[in-house]
């Protein structure tokens, strides 16, 4: 995304700032042959050498913006209209933040990952364990058997989580809210995973994941990136949600459903 033209679109960098597109793609065979699929899940990555703090941000897919071309559509469109280039520029038309790079990651993908670092440990409440055990969320039958308090989610469990938007979870959030809150949980539970290891355990996760991972960074960048966050001495991450409670409501848009309508000068502000 480097070498995508933004031509007059006006963003803010930093040098001593990465952001990182993360991109959860819906490709599923029984979506059909769609050339990019819908991007389930979007996220943007920081690494803030200047503050020391590492950041996840999700951007909810019911957004409604303006995509480069296309007029006023929900945001997860994007995706489907152009890949990552087209996301980009849209990221940047509206909330004018620059970003270093992307990953790609689908459903397999994303179960490997989560595999590969021996699960993640997340914490279920009653409602929320109860419907991804008798809902096809976790769609392997013999996985359906979380319970109530924490669990160590394999990959098919985890992402079924990761899906949900039906129910609150245990925080009492629900909709897309509750949905990108559990993924951003889930995220923080990678990291909590990952760094405890060693970092010669990195390099074996990465050569496993690496495969099923779509990127424009290469694996020197990759592995900078990771000595970055190990040097930077952070063990936490700080997570946000663009838009921002209280700078949106709800609406109808003709033939596209309910849409969130932002206050976008306050959320790109925000997202800055």
């Amino acid at each position: 995304i480097s070498d995508v033209d933004l031509g007059d679109i006006q963003v803010t960098s930093d040098t001593d700032i990465i952001n990182i597109l993360l991109i959860g793609s819906d490709t599923r065979d029984e979506l059909g042959s769609e050339q990019w699929g819908r991007s389930d899940t979007v996220m943007i990555a920081t690494m803030d050498n200047k503050h020391k703090l590492l950041k996840l941000t999700s951007l909810m897919r019911d957004m409604e913006v303006e995509i480069p071309g296309y007029g006023i559509q929900k945001f997860n469109s994007a995706y489907a209209y152009g890949g990552p280039e087209m996301l980009y520029k849209t990221i940047a038309t509206n909330f004018g933040v620059s970003l270093d790079g992307y990953a790609t990651v689908d459903f397999d993908a994303f179960k490997d990952i989560v595999n590969e670092v021996g699960g993640v440990d997340i914490e279920l409440g009653e409602t929320e364990a109860n419907y991804l055990n008798t809902t096809n969320y976790i769609r392997k039958k013999k996985y359906r058997n979380v319970v109530p308090g924490w669990n160590t989610l394999n990959g098919e469990q985890a992402l079924g989580y990761c899906r949900v938007r039906k129910v609150p979870n245990v925080k009492g959030t629900n909709n897309d809210q509750g949905r990108t809150e559990r993924q951003r949980m889930v995220m923080a539970a990678i990291f909590d995973k990952v760094k405890t290891m060693p970092m010669s355990k990195w390099m074996k996760i990465l050569d496993v994941v690496l495969p099923n991972i779509t990127t424009d960074i290469n694996n020197s960048r990759i592995v900078s990136y990771a000595t970055n966050v190990v040097t930077m001495g952070t063990t936490e991450i700080t997570p946000y949600r663009i838009p921002v409670e209280g700078y949106y409501d709800n609406r109808s848009m003709h033939g596209n459903g309910s849409v969130l309508n932002l206050n976008m000068e306050a959320n790109k502000n925000f997202l800055q």
